[in-house]
């Protein structure tokens, strides 16, 4: 197209003034983080809604919503106080391929984690500060950790990507988009200190790919970690110290 980045930033930033804006939260999977406002229920309810987001917005809401019904609409203390039993009711659990086994070990993970740590951040990035250039070793460590207990599902990884199998990571680079994001729009929740704005890096799927390619952002439209981080280096061009706020536009 042959936009300048000028043009192009100018275009961008009039379309995140439009979408970054509370009023689309009621379309958007983050609305189900937004039911809550206990710090351990939004981190569960994102990470589920960030999981589960693919396919038909409607289907995903409604599939989440089933969810935090399931878990009595306090995710937190459900996690950390049910019985056994009362893991039945996820029996027959579906949205697309992530299924009632995906469910237990994720209830499992989420349990284990939390009885040392009080926030899901720890898992990205353990007790200090985050260093790296951008999340790549966050996700790394996330996932590690996601499978670290002993009799994990092998059917659960592909609900949780990594990339070190070069994925673009699309739906936890937007999960670490809602916990560490932070302006006063209301839509994002910035809840993590220890991952700084500037490090997050463009959640890519198909679609921003093949936007991004036709802007001329990217040189072929792939979604992949190499394209997810080329894309991310040039929106920080635009503005360097919180450049996924892009992905509003």
């Amino acid at each position: 197209m042959g936009m300048s980045i000028e043009e192009l930033k100018s275009l961008l930033d009039e379309k995140v003034k439009l979408y970054n804006d509370r009023s689309f939260i009621a379309q958007d999977p983050i609305c189900i983080p937004h039911l809550f406002s206990i710090q351990q229920d939004i981190e569960i309810a994102g990470l589920f809604a960030a999981v589960l987001a693919w396919g038909n917005r409607t289907s995903i809401i409604n599939s989440c919503k089933k969810l935090m019904s399931l878990m009595d609409h306090a995710p937190y203390d459900f996690i950390m106080n049910h019985e056994e039993t009362d893991l039945k009711r996820f029996f027959g659990f579906a949205h697309r391929t992530y299924n009632t086994t995906d469910v237990l070990y994720f209830i499992l993970f989420l349990r284990h984690h939390y009885k040392d740590s009080l926030t899901l951040e720890n898992a990205f990035v353990g007790e200090a500060n985050y260093e790296g250039h951008n999340v790549e070793q966050a996700l790394i460590n996330f996932r590690r950790s996601f499978f670290a207990l002993e009799d994990h599902p092998e059917r659960t990884k592909k609900h949780i990507a990594t990339p070190e199998r070069n994925s673009a990571c699309k739906r936890i680079n937007m999960y670490l988009r809602w916990m560490v994001r932070k302006d006063d729009a209301g839509v994002d929740f910035g809840i993590w200190n220890k991952i700084d704005p500037a490090q997050l890096v463009c959640p890519l799927d198909v679609h921003v790919a093949r936007v991004a390619h036709h802007l001329g952002l990217l040189p072929a439209n792939k979604a992949d970690w190499k394209n997810a981080v080329e894309l991310t280096g040039l929106l920080k061009e635009m503005n360097p110290a919180d450049p996924v706020i892009y992905d509003f536009a």
